[in-house]
């Protein structure tokens, strides 16, 4: 079994993050899942939530991801969202006021996507 995985997060706009890890935790439609090298092939779809990967180095990012799909195989996991964000990149006071705003809206979506940025903001 090898010791890492190859992962390839990118969003619709742009390649997120690419490496080597160890671990690389997720949330789908069918809960949690955590990938580690020579897991099953697998095919999902990705739920709105924070994305952890574990690096090779030892160094946690963490990633807020909404909707999308995952798949691994061949020790290489792909992880295809809609939008995604390192948690370095969130401004912190801008979701907050995010999700001020969509909760006096009564926007759930908007919520939904605030409560996740400002989630993996803290498990930095």
């Amino acid at each position: 079994m090898a010791a890492e995985l190859h992962v390839e997060l990118v969003a619709a706009d742009r390649k997120v993050w690419s490496g080597e890890a160890t671990l690389v935790v997720a949330r789908t439609t069918s809960g949690d899942i955590g990938v580690m090298p020579g897991h099953q092939p697998l095919l999902g779809v990705l739920e709105s939530g924070p994305v952890t990967i574990r690096t090779s180095d030892g160094e946690t990012v963490v990633v807020a991801a909404h909707g999308g799909f995952i798949s691994f195989a061949d020790n290489k996991l792909s992880l295809l969202a809609e939008i995604a964000e390192l948690s370095d990149e969130i401004d912190v006071q801008r979701a907050e006021r995010a999700l001020e705003r969509a909760q006096a809206a009564a926007d759930a979506s908007a919520e939904r996507r605030a409560d996740v940025r400002l989630r993996s903001v803290a498990a930095r």
